[in-house]
């Protein structure tokens, strides 16, 4: 994956006209923070995505909405949006561009929590995750876009409105477009140290059901089957298998048991959650928990392991490690210093990646402070992280196909 023999645009260039879009950037961020917009709060989702569609369409896209209707969830979703624009060079390649337009945040946080600036930082709920990625990438190609730099077969942008509960609707979207593509850059913004993200764990959520057999507490304990009893002993054993796996972590985290004290306890339920750094991580330790669940230690009892979907790891591969490299080329170039570091936390990147796209993560500004109160973003880093974003987009658009 190499860069084209020379470039249509020079660096200061470049970097001038990312900054002459800065201020869009921030008046655009102020508005979008300003709207509640958690992943079951559809209206507000769907608002930040029609301004998000303005933006694009003012820059050439064409742009669809589509509802994404997931019958098992107990609350509705807003509405994917799928940008395409299409390039100077169609010998070129299709790029694809990936943000989220949905919160972790309840209604009222953004009037509780409004956008305010101290010093070089922003905060606001949801500035960092996902609006300054998603309007970072908007600026990038903007820049591009206004000099004449459009150097791609096509370029799509995708805006999914349920990232942060799983992209259960919108996960098909993006499995589908993956396909499509030859290189995926997701705009989650950069670690709070400047890294990009060239690989993310997989994750998998399992439920442990222990049956037992009850009995009165007082009069006849003997006769029952403790199931509490026998899901303490799992939650030790599912803990300890942390570093036997190279790569994979297990968490117990909610234990629920019972119904009454003066009742031997006949049912327990343990959610976990297993994260690994490649499928046959995964796999491994899936078999690792069926092995301590079948070997409940107290008489009577016995333990049933159902999964829910699995969300396939965003694995390093040749294919990734060449692009992230390209990325550090690029970087460099424009004297910005980063690495391609690995994250235990999962985005649609994990689903670009799962369907076999080479997809680099991290490309937003630098910020930090994720789903808290404290949320921020460097505003010092828009700038820089724009110029890399629309080079990187430049380089890549203008390479040969995969």
């Amino acid at each position: 994956m190499s860069a084209p023999p020379h470039s249509r645009v020079s660096p200061e260039l470049l970097r001038a006209a990312v900054r002459a879009r800065y201020p869009a950037f921030l008046a655009d961020l102020r508005r979008m923070t300003a709207v509640d917009c958690g992943s079951h709060d559809p209206e507000g989702v769907d608002a930040v995505g029609r301004l998000a569609a303005e933006r694009l369409r003012a820059l050439g896209f064409t742009v669809r909405h589509e509802p994404v209707p997931v019958p098992d969830l107990a609350a509705p979703v807003g509405r994917v949006l799928v940008a395409r624009r299409p390039g100077r060079r169609p010998s070129g390649r299709r790029l694809l561009l990936m943000a989220h337009l949905d919160t972790v945040y309840e209604r009222g946080t953004a009037a509780a929590r409004p956008f305010r600036g101290e010093g070089d930082r922003a905060y606001a709920p949801g500035v960092c995750d996902d609006k300054g990625g998603l309007l970072l990438g908007l600026a990038a190609v903007g820049a591009l876009c206004d000099l004449g730099a459009d150097d791609w077969a096509e370029l799509v942008f995708l805006c999914t409105p349920d990232e942060e509960i799983g992209s259960p609707g919108s996960r098909p979207v993006t499995e589908a477009l993956a396909a499509e593509a030859d290189a995926g850059l997701c705009l989650e913004c950069a670690r709070e140290n400047g890294d990009l993200v060239g690989e993310r764990k997989g994750v998998v959520d399992l439920r442990i059901t222990v049956t037992g057999r009850a009995a009165h507490s007082g009069v006849e304990p003997e006769r029952g089957a403790n199931a509490a009893l026998a899901a303490a002993h799992l939650v030790v054993g599912l803990q300890e298998l942390n570093g036997r796996i190279d790569g994979v972590g297990v968490n117990v985290g909610r234990v629920r048991a019972g119904a009454r004290t003066n009742v031997v306890c006949d049912e327990a339920v343990l959610d976990v959650e297993l994260r690994a750094a490649t499928r046959a991580g995964l796999a491994a330790a899936r078999a690792e928990v069926a092995r301590v669940a079948a070997r409940t230690p107290v008489a009577g009892t016995a333990a049933e392991v159902t999964a829910g979907e699995e969300c396939p790891p965003m694995e390093r591969t040749p294919a990734s490690v060449a692009l992230a490299e390209e990325a550090l080329r690029t970087a460099a170039g424009l004297g910005i210093r980063t690495r391609a570091a690995a994250t235990g936390g999962v985005a649609d990147a994990n689903f670009a990646a799962g369907a076999g796209l080479p997809v680099l993560d991290g490309l937003g500004p630098v910020g930090g402070g994720d789903h808290s109160p404290g949320e921020w973003l460097d505003l010092t880093s828009v700038v820089p992280r724009g110029t890399l974003l629309a080079a990187l987009l430049a380089r890549l658009g203008a390479e040969p196909p995969r």
